[in-house]
């Protein structure tokens, strides 16, 4: 059950984020927010390791920051999949991503099984 209501929230929180970035996000619609919350998921899972592996020289160079590179780089080919998600640019793709992430940790802090 927590891991349904998680998903649900994560879908407002891609719609809510979208809402934000006017601009540059369009998302069409609820039901889109929940398809790029899936494959955002699924790119996560097999796209990100990859590409965290390939540039671990630079993302150590940088001390990290890297990675928000690559968070971008996720969103834009999340973008590229879901039809009724739009994305006008890296710029854009890169806030989605800082945003998108403080939303998941408060999601995170209000969807923790409390320890009795």
């Amino acid at each position: 059950m927590n891991g349904l209501v998680r998903f649900l929230l994560n879908g407002l929180a891609v719609l809510l984020t979208g809402y934000l970035l006017q601009g540059g996000v369009h998302i069409e619609n609820y039901g889109y927010a929940l398809l790029v919350v899936i494959v955002l998921a699924i790119a996560n899972v097999i796209v990100k390791p990859i590409l965290i592996i390939f540039t671990i020289p630079i993302t150590l160079v940088t001390l990290g920051l890297f990675l928000l590179v690559i968070n971008a780089l996720i969103i834009l080919l999340v973008d590229y999949f879901v039809a009724g998600f739009t994305v006008d640019g890296f710029w854009w793709a890169l806030g989605f991503s800082l945003i998108l992430s403080i939303f998941n940790s408060m999601i995170t802090d209000l969807t923790k099984e409390k320890k009795d």
